[in-house]
């Protein structure tokens, strides 16, 4: 079940509002300002490689670069919608089995240093758990991405090579992702649990746990003209009512990450003049059941739990309508492999009332 993800902006965020709105004519971008915004929660570290919450990438994805990610303004993200970014341009070779990537040569790491392909090669050896990579993760979410990486080769300091054990076309929608940044290999990894020293167009002003992550502009940005803002500021507020009473007051130009459909109507209620924009994100809810105690060791028993449960109550009632069912994989249209619609109201709980339940068997 991907359920939409809420997110409120005051008018005074123009720029951004431009975005959002629909109905607003195109503007030219202006420079200048600080964007303050109310996440969903307080990053456990600024580490994305040794954390599983998306909160962290949400926090951190503006001081780090990918070789690759999704075009922002695509709404499906597919290989299709996959574009460059420490990277100017990539080719597969041998069938799928060699990656081959051409890096930029004008990238500068907030502290000056260049970035080169060791930069590539060490993180990605680090995150595989490469028996020779010089830096160990003591927590590694992601080390199954890449167990299919046999070898990475970094042939001159412009190049990258990702050799592979069998074709795998998909390897390059996972070094897309928002959880596949690029570390700098001069940089002790327990560094950076609480700093951030990356190639993005923000770098790091502040980090105060549990409080806020302030980043001001990166004037060596590799992206000429960019970024348009002076700076983003993440503040951590743990109380909902707090949190929207923030954003009432203008102490936020944007909140509601986590927020459900109420805590949306509440804030815009008390502030007519908010803006709120719904937006998919790939967040499941599931039933879990302990299948190796009694009752629930007997399949007849989930059976009838599965088939008992009032799946389109759950939609419009918990989720208030803010939710679409599409099975274990994100539906369209943002997703790709969801179920469709009509294969949907086929399932128990989605159709119209029946008037028997079959027998369990």
């Amino acid at each position: 079940m991907a359920m939409r993800a809420i997110a409120l902006a005051l008018l005074l965020a123009a720029s951004l509002i431009a975005g959002l709105t629909l109905p607003a004519p195109a503007q030219a971008p202006k420079y200048g300002g600080v964007l303050t915004v109310h996440p969903l929660t307080a990053p456990p570290s600024l580490s994305p490689h040794e954390e599983s919450t998306i909160a962290t990438v949400q926090q951190v994805s503006a001081c780090y670069s990918n070789l690759v990610y999704f075009d922002p303004p695509k709404r499906q993200e597919s290989l299709e919608t996959v574009i460059p970014e420490l990277a100017e341009k990539w080719s597969w070779q041998d069938n799928y089995r060699n990656l081959v990537f051409l890096l930029r040569r004008d990238v500068k790491w907030h502290d000056g240093k260049p970035f080169t392909s060791r930069d590539v090669k060490h993180t990605f050896d680090m995150v595989r758990g490469a028996a020779d990579a010089d830096a160990k993760l003591r927590i590694n979410p992601r080390k199954l991405w890449y167990e299919n990486v046999e070898a990475i080769e970094a042939p001159d300091p412009h190049t990258v090579v990702f050799r592979l054990k069998r074709p795998q076309p998909s390897l390059l929608l996972l070094l897309a992702s928002g959880y596949s940044p690029i570390y700098p290999a001069h940089v002790p990894l327990a560094d950076l649990k609480t700093t951030c020293v990356g190639t993005g167009p923000f770098k790091l002003k502040e980090y105060r746990p549990g409080e806020f992550v302030e980043y001001v502009k990166n004037p060596d940005y590799f992206v000429k003209g960019r970024p348009y803002l002076d700076g983003v500021k993440w503040i951590h507020i743990k109380d909902r009512s707090t949190q929207i009473a923030a954003l009432q007051a203008g102490q936020l130009d944007v909140g509601g990450s986590g927020w459900n459909k109420a805590n949306a109507e509440t804030a815009k209620k008390g502030k007519p003049e908010l803006i709120v924009t719904e937006n998919d994100s790939n967040v499941n809810d599931n039933v879990l059941v302990n299948f190796k105690r009694a009752p629930l060791n007997d399949a007849r028993v989930r059976r009838a739990i599965n088939l008992a449960l009032d799946r389109k109550a759950y939609l419009v009632g918990p989720r208030l309508g803010a939710a679409t069912f599409g099975g274990a994989m994100q539906p369209r249209p943002t997703g790709v492999w969801g179920l469709p619609p009509a294969e949907v109201a086929t399932l128990p709980g989605m159709g119209p009332p029946r008037g028997s339940v079959p027998a369990i068997r």
